[in-house]
């Protein structure tokens, strides 16, 4: 196995070369001309999502689709990872972060021409807490004491403690506004103020998206239609591209692809940072990973840029602790463990294990880029004495036996959503790491009005983390976009997890 690794690296590696001075020259192509209005775009996208409501189901499939879209929220991610005005025009906080008044735009309609007022936004929170909603993720509103309308376009949330990131939440696609009482068709027939509204979801097939003509930003979308056409298949999708099937593949594209498409005329590649997470995960509960030194000596030993040329033909960044640089709180804390298998032996000595010990390192078969990255990972530590044995198993065991019930030893996956480094205050959490100083951290940092003050804040939370190696966190997955040359508007980052295409438009 560590034969095939290293024979596999050393492919990879001359193909890198290759591929970066290729992309290079299609990156330099995608500078954008003149933005003009028309046309019906056609993008692929890999899986299916169970409902089209992002406040009742977890799956990205449909954040990809309809957030920003279709959906939209008080607040917006925009593509360069700030905050910026939604729904809201303008907002106000106060210092403690117990108040939060937003004042919003006049004149918005939704789809079903319906006006947008403080109604909707009140009705949206509302339902949102309660817990019989159905809701995925209430806890970011846990906060909410009482939501006042005091006119049609004013509304003020007061919170039951400090809640400074109630502002970040606001902006997540659980956080999206459809018409008050409109309820369980927002699944399959969303409604929103977006710029496209919904027309189809032919199931197995592709989601229509269509302009919308009332949108409340006139310029805005350029395209006239969008589909998203479900397409399970890495290779068929990079063959419907090249055969001009589709326009493009978007979001969850892989590096793979992003080489195939950089030696064909016509086509061009957008490489940027996501905020997905690819982490070494370790059990910090089962013995010796309940040890700090074992999980020391593990980050010791692997070499990170192998990890990335081998995992991803060396797109995308290494990382240091639980964030990217696509994110608005990244520290950099990629020195903290620099590859030294000679420390790594050290780390296990004192330890006690000085002729090493065995894991089992679970992989989810799904995912190459977790099952190469793991390969490559093995070798490095068992040059250091650490043997290690690879089962690769289904999505769904990964889910129920090593995501639900914590029984692994190590395993590899991507963290994608953004700013949840909130889960290192959950000792029930996967990892089962239980640190009060990371939980009173978190806490600071919801407490924490000034930005600056809060940076800092989440500055420490990963260097605290990171001393305590809960993880090896390995590098931040590269977010890729791949179309037709004459393909403008992208993101050219991914901050947040969807795919926007309210400024996408076909060059002259």
């Amino acid at each position: 196995m560590v034969v095939a690794n290293r024979r596999r690296l050393a492919r990879t590696l001359r193909l890198l070369a290759t591929v970066a001075a290729v992309l290079g020259l299609a990156v330099g192509m995608a500078a954008a001309q003149q933005p003009a209005r028309g046309g019906h775009l056609t993008v692929a996208q890999a899986d299916e999502p169970p409902i089209l409501d992002p406040s009742a189901t977890t799956a990205s499939a449909a954040v990809a689709i309809v957030h920003h879209n279709v959906l939209e929220g008080l607040v917006k991610v925009d593509r360069d990872g700030n905050l910026v005005p939604g729904l809201a025009e303008s907002w106000t906080v106060a210092p403690d972060a117990t108040e939060y008044v937003f004042r919003l735009r006049q004149g918005v309609r939704f789809h079903n021409g319906q006006p947008f007022t403080a109604a909707d936004v009140k009705a949206k929170f509302e339902r949102a807490r309660d817990p019989e909603s159905g809701h995925t993720n209430r806890l970011y509103y846990a906060n909410i004491a009482s939501i006042e309308t005091p006119d049609d376009y004013t509304v003020i949330f007061r919170m039951a403690a400090p809640d400074a990131e109630f502002l970040y939440n606001l902006a997540r696609p659980d956080s999206t506004i459809p018409p008050a009482g409109y309820g369980d068709a927002q699944q399959t027939h969303p409604i929103g103020t977006g710029p496209f509204r919904f027309v189809e979801w032919v199931r197995g097939s592709h989601v229509r998206l269509e302009r919308f003509a009332d949108y409340w930003q006139p310029a805005l979308p350029y395209l006239d239609s969008v589909t998203f056409r479900f397409i399970p298949d890495p290779n068929a999708q990079v063959a419907a591209l090249l055969a001009g099937d589709i326009d493009a593949i978007a979001r969850t594209a892989t590096a793979e692809q992003a080489f195939r498409v950089t030696t064909a005329q016509g086509f061009k590649v957008i490489e940027g940072p996501s905020t997905s997470t690819v982490v070494l995960a370790m059990n910090n509960s089962r013995p010796p990973l309940n040890d700090v030194r074992v999980r020391q000596a593990i980050n010791h030993a692997i070499k990170k840029e192998d990890v990335l040329a081998g995992a991803e033909f060396g797109f995308g960044h290494v990382i240091g602790s639980h964030m990217t640089p696509a994110e608005p709180y990244y520290a950099d804390m990629t020195g903290m463990y620099p590859y030294d298998p000679q420390r790594a032996r050290e780390l296990l000595r004192e330890a006690g294990y000085p002729n090493g010990f065995r894991l089992t390192l679970s992989l989810p078969s799904a995912y190459a880029y977790a099952v190469r990255s793991g390969e490559i990972m093995a070798a490095h530590l068992e040059q250091v004495g650490i043997q290690v044995d690879i089962e690769l198993v289904e999505w769904a065991t990964w889910l129920s036996r090593i995501f639900s019930q914590a029984d692994y030893d190590l395993t590899v996956i991507g963290h994608a959503e953004p700013m949840d480094i909130n889960i290192y205050a959950n000792p029930n959490y996967y990892f089962r790491y239980d640190s009060a100083e990371a939980r009173a951290l978190l806490e600071e940092a919801r407490r924490t009005g000034s930005e600056e003050a809060r940076r800092e804040v989440y500055r420490r939370l990963q260097e605290h983390i990171a001393r305590d190696a809960v993880n090896v966190w390995v590098y931040a997955r590269p977010y890729f976009v791949l179309s037709r040359e004459d393909v403008y508007g992208w993101w050219e980052k991914l901050p947040m997890v969807l795919t926007d295409v309210t400024e996408v438009y076909f060059g002259q």
